[in-house]
């Protein structure tokens, strides 16, 4: 059985101690654009409305980078993450990074 994770964008866990500060971990992807979605953008710019390909797109880049993110805190055999974020930045035209990071624990 794979061991359970705590992850928290909070600096503490309810009913819970730190023992431990493993460091920071953190997990990544990078994504481009797609020619045909953005020609699809493009229409929605015009009339309004989600862009629903590039929704899916964050979304799956997001879960990409947690649990790459999760794999770092389980290498260095931490029990939780705590502060967790999300951020992203434009690495060149029509390309972006997503990046999940934290704080990996020991707890008593």
């Amino acid at each position: 059985m794979e061991k359970r994770i705590i992850i928290t964008t909070g600096m503490e866990i309810p009913e819970r101690k730190i023992k431990e500060i493993l460091g920071i971990v953190r997990g990544n992807t990078v994504r481009t654009r797609n020619f045909v979605r953005d020609i699809g953008a493009g229409l929605k710019n015009l009339i309004g409305g989600e862009i629903k390909a590039y929704t899916e797109m964050i979304a799956q880049s997001r879960e990409e980078a947690f649990h790459r993110m999760i794999q770092k805190a389980k290498e260095v055999n931490a029990d939780a993450i705590i502060g967790v974020r999300f951020i992203t930045s434009m690495v060149m035209q029509g390309a972006s990074e997503m990046l999940a990071y934290g704080t990996a624990v020991k707890l008593k």
